[in-house]
């Protein structure tokens, strides 16, 4: 049985849902989203809250999936989605111009990427040390499919090094770095 398929969707009161065959519509106060249905299973809205049914056992996988693709475009078009990235060693740093993030990662080139349609961006600068600053990149937006994927290819750009850790992290998660030579 599909735990995460049986859980119940709560509504907020500011958001609108419509339900067709195939595709729901969600609706809110930060945009407007859709989430495709798969065959076999099928939602029902009643008293602002969305449930998930479906059809027989052979649909167990895409029950749950598609509950929380649903729940993800809810809580998107509500609340949103943000995702932090911290850029860490010396001499690397980003700057934002227009729709593009301006990356210096060490490379012999400056790497400009454009964020896509959907996806903002703000750049903090937090001081470390007396002369050592870290720049946090804040990438918010509604889709949090969208939101993984950029983030992922921002990753991507300069992986952190396995005994520095210099590169682009994502913020909050753990790097265990591994020892370096050892003198004699």
């Amino acid at each position: 049985m599909s735990r995460v398929g049986k859980k119940v969707i709560e509504i907020p009161k500011d958001v609108k849902v419509s339900i067709t065959e195939s595709v729901i519509e969600v609706q809110g106060p930060k945009g407007k989203l859709t989430a495709t249905v798969p065959q076999g299973v099928a939602f029902k809205l009643e008293d602002g809250k969305l449930t998930a049914e479906r059809q027989s056992n052979a649909y167990t996988a895409l029950h749950g999936t598609a509950r929380a693709l649903v729940a993800n475009a809810v809580t998107g078009v509500s609340k949103g989605f943000t995702q932090e990235m911290d850029i860490v060693g010396v001499g690397y740093k980003a700057e934002l111009k227009g729709r593009a993030i301006i990356f210096s990662l060490g490379y012999s080139h400056l790497i400009e990427f454009v964020l896509p349609d959907g996806v903002t961006a703000r750049i903090e600068k937090l001081q470390r040390t007396i002369n050592q600053y870290q720049t946090t990149i804040i990438l918010s937006a509604i889709d949090k499919h969208l939101l993984g994927q950029t983030a992922a290819n921002i990753h991507k750009l300069r992986k952190p090094d396995a005994y520095k850790g210099k590169g682009v992290r994502y913020a909050g998660r753990y790097l265990k770095l591994k020892p370096g030579k050892t003198g004699k």
